[in-house]
């Protein structure tokens, strides 16, 4: 284990202890003038349509329910806010699931709007520690993915990768998919150099991302 990896351990704790508290829905904004003002610090996760957020963010707070899941592609139209760790008003942060890009079948419109309405949102935005971009680990970067990073690089904004259904890869794939990801990254300066694998279905990785929100929140003083 290396030096950040053990970094990432001591902060193992403290992460299950944040997603096992209170955790639950307070804000949707389909429009850029309805985004909420910023408030505690704020985590938001991005990836392509059924790349697993909605599972993700059920896993990482232990419930089925908290962010619907969907087998059509494209449902989440909106930034969903959730207040974590206390009730809303005195939660420690907030969960931002973002809407899902790179579906074919959504309208042209409707794609340029969820993007002006996602980077109004990243734009300035002060309480927002960093984002994870979640890619389909069965299949690696797409150029959708390549595009967001891109967008993220030139905004500034400060992300990171996470490979998301690893219980559907084969052992033998692991390794050289994860590299392939990780040489992509080498030249991004907002990316953080560290990918995660994870698996909502079973739960590896899990606890490692709850502990990278922990050592993030930490890094804030909050």
């Amino acid at each position: 284990m290396n030096d950040r990896a053990d970094d990432i351990a001591d902060f193992t704790e403290a992460g299950r202890k944040l997603f096992a508290g209170p955790c639950e829905f307070i804000w949707g904004a389909a429009q850029i003038d309805g985004l909420p003002p910023m408030g505690p610090p704020e985590i938001a996760f991005a990836g392509r349509s059924n790349v697993g957020k909605s599972s993700l963010v059920n896993a990482l707070t232990g419930r089925t329910t908290l962010a619907r899941v969907s087998h059509t592609p494209g449902r989440t139209q909106q930034l969903n806010f959730f207040a974590l760790g206390g009730p809303p008003g005195a939660e420690r942060m907030r969960l931002v699931d973002m809407p899902g890009y790179g579906y074919a079948a959504v309208s042209k419109e409707k794609t340029n709007g969820w993007m002006r309405l996602m980077q109004s949102f990243l734009a300035g935005r002060a309480s927002l520690l960093r984002v994870f971009v979640l890619v389909d680990g069965r299949h690696g970067l797409k150029p959708p993915d390549i595009e967001t990073m891109t967008a993220f690089d030139r905004a500034a904004v400060s992300y990171q990768l996470v490979l998301t259904k690893l219980d559907e890869v084969k052992v033998g794939e692991r390794d050289a998919r994860l590299a392939g990801v990780v040489a992509a990254l080498a030249k991004r300066p907002a990316a953080h150099p560290d990918v995660l694998w994870t698996s909502s279905r079973t739960g590896e990785g899990v606890p490692e991302l709850r502990a990278t929100v922990a050592r993030l929140l930490a890094e804030r003083g909050a």
